[in-house]
């Protein structure tokens, strides 16, 4: 198929990445350090999993653009663009928490056509191919049929300002919790996003993220046939993602302006 040879190369990608996050992983010589502030930290793997993917891309495709979370955006003429998060999950990460992935995002005139998310120390690669359907390991996935908020387990994240900004989705969390069996906090948006898919989670929203931590999960969530909303327009990227019918018994409680 059209895209078929760039998603092998992204899988070519996360998993160059990946081997040097677990050779990285739970040692002493992270050498992490703050970025905006103490909740938002690079590591010395986040570095060299971008310097590998993006070495990768300038000698296999130097015509596209790149955006990535650390060293920003790289314009080029070509209708493709690669965004990527080499670590999505980067507390955890630093923690020694394993919940955290490589995401890489293809995108052809602005639209997302290939998304891969490996988490490497799971040993879960999950991806998709617009119009190609989502998959798990080799296998197919889907969102959950579940249609009951009551019996739904779903995750949020926080913003990073959290610190400093009282609009940090506290409210959301108060109106949301009540009504379902299980809320969770996973630490990073794009293992929250392929678990929708995959049927593990029946529903995500975060605010104030950014296109690399969510542009290669929406594609593996959408062709998984989650519904997507985008309930803010002032936080960045501001993102409700699940089973249809989860998603719209969400939607409705979560504010579109700070304080509702």
């Amino acid at each position: 198929m059209e895209h078929d040879q760039l998603l092998l190369d992204a899988i070519e990608c996360a998993r160059l990445a990946g081997k040097i996050q677990l050779q990285h992983f739970r040692t002493a010589n992270l050498n992490a350090t703050a970025k905006l502030n103490d909740s938002d930290i690079v590591t010395v793997a986040d570095k060299l999993s971008e310097a590998a993917i993006i070495g990768y891309v300038h000698e296999h495709y130097p015509e596209h653009s790149i955006l990535s979370e650390e060293s920003g955006s790289e314009r080029r003429e070509s209708e493709y663009e690669c965004v990527i998060d080499p670590v999505d999950g980067t507390t955890n990460y630093n923690a020694g928490l394993p919940m955290h992935c490589v995401s890489i995002g293809i995108r052809h005139r602005g639209v997302t056509v290939v998304g891969v998310v490996l988490a490497p120390y799971l040993n879960e690669l999950f991806h998709a191919v617009r119009g190609e359907g989502a998959y798990l390991n080799g296998n197919r996935i889907s969102v959950t049929a579940n249609t009951d908020i009551h019996k739904a387990v779903v995750s949020t994240g926080f913003p990073v300002d959290k610190d400093v900004n009282p609009d940090n989705n506290m409210d959301n969390v108060a109106r949301v919790l009540p009504l379902v069996r299980g809320l969770r906090r996973l630490g990073s948006a794009a293992v929250d996003i392929s678990y929708v898919a995959a049927g593990i989670l029946d529903a995500y929203w975060e605010m104030n993220l950014h296109e690399w931590d969510v542009c290669a999960g929406l594609l593996i969530a959408e062709e998984a046939g989650a519904r997507v909303v985008h309930f803010r327009d002032d936080r960045n990227v501001s993102v409700l993602v699940g089973a249809p019918a989860i998603v719209d018994q969400i939607a409705p409680l979560l504010s579109r302006t700070p304080g509702r």
